[in-house]
């Protein structure tokens, strides 16, 4: 059980870092991105929405052995910048209201279960864990006595988020509020070059339309209209 000593304030070292990496593996560090980056997007728009990944949450001040850093967490009604650990007395009281973690091999049952009571005593309002090696996706929702779990999580939609998870494929699909699905940054990429070849193309193709008008102009003059 912790152990909780109140310092005074001026005394307490918050640290913003245990010397661990965000991420065991490939896989892991590609699911954390994909997520907090395509959540970033959404709220691009929205200075009052923070979204961050494997930072530091205190969620009481003077004590800092209570923290967690979820792979992702997003504060809806925070304004947006750079946090060294998000502290939340210092943001109104305001705690993520919506995190997310992936599992790797490393996580254990026991880990899971302090992040579960930690997210719950603390305010955590949906609560998703992700194991992309089974593809399995589980998740809470805070309801009157607390995390509750969600029975039937395949094609739920995120009541804060309005994001939608698909479970039907070989893994988790998750589509923007919009209906556009969350995108990895290579994915992304090629698309951006397909666009711009298809671009290109157009273009090209505009000005061989264009050279021929004008070789019939030079031959025939101009051709009375329809």
């Amino acid at each position: 059980m912790v152990q909780l000593q109140s310092l005074a304030s001026s005394d307490i070292i918050y640290p913003e870092g245990d010397g661990k990496p965000m991420a065991d593996n490939t896989k892991q560090f590609r699911w954390i991105v994909v997520i907090e980056q395509n959540l970033d997007q959404i709220y691009a728009d929205d200075p009052n929405v923070f979204v961050a990944g494997d930072l530091f949450w205190y969620p009481v001040e003077g004590y800092n052995n209570i923290v967690q850093a979820p792979d992702v967490m997003i504060a809806l009604g925070r304004p947006k910048g750079d946090r060294r650990s998000y502290k939340q007395w210092q943001e109104n009281g305001v705690p993520p209201q919506v995190v997310f973690e992936i599992l790797s091999p490393c996580n254990s049952q026991t880990d899971m279960e302090k992040k579960l009571l930690f997210y719950d005593r603390y305010g955590v309002e949906e609560y998703y864990i992700y194991d992309p090696d089974r593809n399995q996706l589980k998740g809470w929702l805070r309801q009157e006595m607390g995390l509750d779990v969600i029975e039937e999580i395949n094609g739920w939609v995120s009541p804060r988020l309005g994001i939608r998870f698909d479970l039907s494929g070989e893994e988790l699909q998750i589509y923007r509020p919009d209906g556009m699905p969350f995108l990895s940054y290579q994915e992304v990429s090629k698309q951006l070059a397909q666009e711009r070849q298809r671009a290109e193309n157009a273009q090209q193709q505009l000005a061989e339309m264009e050279s021929l008008l004008q070789q019939y102009r030079d031959r025939f003059g101009d051709l009375p209209s329809e």
